[in-house]
């Protein structure tokens, strides 16, 4: 594994330098209103997102396996982060960011970056559409300024205070907040290159001091911000801590890793690259691990920062180093200015990004799949929504897993076919290749496995011994369409063997593939059926059989 900023600085041109850099500026502006208003939503104070993007930024681009990954804090961890602060204590989310480093290393370490984009399909859409909805729902306070003490973390007990504190909403900061999301929606359509969230942030806030206006701030409810850089914080991390949060560092974990990637498959596309995902997932830890010892917040790769820095000429981890060091002296320079910034403003550029999560089209066609990649979408919907991520993440895996299972299955089945003398062979099972026709002998089964040999064929196949009757002499296991076989099939084999050799029935396997061959060899069942009875194809193994009848019939 080799980070990709030593790959990309062989034949670094000028020109490519000042690319990047103005890149890194472009994006660390984006950045800027996200961090905060990110930092707010998850329950912590706005130093600490921008904390974050500056530290795990810089160190997800310096390591990262990405030629173009933009790190920082993202919409996606604030249901997470802010279910951690409310129950642990900012202590509780540190140690569940530091060990959700540990585990991100240690996937990367062991390679497990081609796995993580195995993840159905359904289940991503599932919870990052919940996600959505959630984050969504967390800022109707902010946007209408309702007068609510402590809002419920329930997603029903949530709304039902909503609807029941909707009397208390202050116009004022409802029309601000409009204003900000008109002005993000609409400026692209004036100036791409400057992001609408910054433009929106700065206006409103120019408004709000100007007219006077009693619209909640962020210097009302955080009072002063400290431009200081953070200092180390070493967590106390005991053994009970670490039982505690290791499921919430897991789905830390499996959330950064999920979108990290996808964001760097995004960003292949974009630029005909190839990341190093494994290198990438190693990175991601230890940029998760440096921001939980300053304070931060978890980080992962941000798909709409990576996107701009590549529309604006960025090529190289430079520009995403350029980024965290610009992030860094706006917060020197100017970060007292930010107690000035609506909360109402911040909420509307959350309801973007909410929206923009959403993924509502691909939710939509989801529903033209089959009804269980459906149940797992709304499965997984509806828990990430009504209950947690962590379960939602969970319950989404294990039931895709079993509707995984039962569907292989469906597909797995095993052909038993009856061959005596008065019988000719059936073009389906295409004995030779010149398709003769081979007289066999009385007494002679075949069983054809078609499809994994998993536990439900497993089931099918020792149901099928039940065909075993007292006539069968031979017994042909035709294995050519199995690619692999488990331990439950394993199981079935043995007892399928045992069975035939108390009945004294022969068996013989024909066309048997590589990864099955080595299962019956380590467990030594090669030796019990005999080397030579192993084949190549039907015919051979029909040949065989007939001529070994022959010889006790003779006998």
């Amino acid at each position: 594994m080799k980070p990709k900023l030593l790959t990309t600085l062989k034949g670094y041109s000028r020109e490519q330098l000042v690319k990047d850099i103005t890149a890194g500026v472009i994006v660390s502006i984006i950045a800027l209103p996200l961090s905060i208003a990110i930092a707010i939503a998850s329950g912590v104070s706005p130093e600490k997102g921008l904390h974050t993007a500056i530290i795990a930024g810089f160190l997800i681009s310096m390591l990262g396996g990405s030629r173009v990954q933009i790190g920082g804090p993202t919409g996606a961890f604030m249901v997470i982060v802010y279910g951690i602060a409310t129950e642990f204590g900012i202590d509780g989310l540190i140690i569940a960011t530091f060990l959700a480093g540990l585990i991100m290393i240690l996937m990367g370490v062991l390679k497990l970056g081609s796995v993580i984009k195995f993840i159905p399909y359904p289940i991503t859409t599932g919870f990052t559409s919940g996600i959505a909805v959630v984050i969504f729902s967390s800022q109707i306070k902010d946007f209408f300024g309702l007068k609510i003490g402590e809002v419920p973390a329930e997603f029903l007990e949530k709304w039902k205070i909503y609807f029941e504190s909707f009397n208390t909403i202050n116009l004022q900061a409802t029309f601000i907040g409009i204003i900000a999301l008109l002005i993000i929606v609409l400026w692209p359509k004036i100036n791409r290159k400057v992001p609408g969230t910054l433009i929106a942030l700065i206006v409103t806030a120019v408004i709000v001091r100007l007219l006077n206006l009693e619209v909640p701030t962020i210097g009302t409810k955080f009072g002063e911000l400290s431009s200081a850089l953070p200092s180390i914080q070493i967590p106390s991390i005991t053994f009970d801590k670490v039982t505690l949060l290791i499921a919430p560092a897991f789905t830390i974990a499996i959330l950064g890793s999920i979108e990290s990637l996808l964001s760097a498959v995004v960003s292949d596309g974009m630029i005909g690259s190839k990341h190093r995902s494994n290198m990438e997932l190693v990175a991601q830890g230890v940029a998760n691990i440096a921001s939980a010892l300053f304070g931060g917040i978890p980080a992962t790769g941000a798909i709409a920062r990576t996107v701009a820095n590549i529309k604006n000429g960025g090529r190289t981890p430079i520009a995403g180093m350029v980024h965290a060091v610009t992030l860094l002296l706006i917060m020197v320079l100017f970060m007292p200015l930010a107690k000035m910034i609506p909360l109402t403003s911040l909420a509307a550029v959350l309801i973007i990004v909410a929206y923009n999560m959403s993924e509502w089209r691909e939710f939509k066609e989801l529903f033209k799949s089959p009804k269980s990649d459906v149940i797992v979408l709304l499965v997984t919907f509806f828990i990430t929504v009504l209950i947690d991520l962590v379960k939602a993440i969970e319950i989404g895996m294990v039931l895709a897993a079993f509707l995984f299972m039962k569907r292989m299955s469906e597909v797995s089945t095993v052909n038993i076919t009856s061959l005596d003398a008065s019988e000719e062979n059936d073009e389906e099972f295409d004995f030779t290749k010149e398709n003769k026709k081979i007289q066999t002998t009385e007494g002679i089964q075949i069983y054809e496995i078609n499809g994994p040999f998993f536990f439900g064929a497993a089931d099918k196949f020792l149901e099928a011994a039940n065909n075993l009757g007292d006539k069968t002499k031979t017994l042909i296991i035709r294995m050519r369409n199995v690619p692999a076989m488990d331990a439950t099939a394993l199981h079935a084999f043995k007892r399928i063997i045992n069975m035939c050799h108390h009945k004294n029935i022969k068996v013989l396997i024909s066309g048997i593939n590589e990864q099955p061959l080595n299962v019956l060899r380590k467990a030594e069942l090669c030796d019990v059926i005999g080397n030579k009875n192993f084949f190549e194809g039907i015919e051979e193994a029909i040949e065989y059989a007939n001529k070994n009848m022959a010889n006790e019939t003779s006998l």
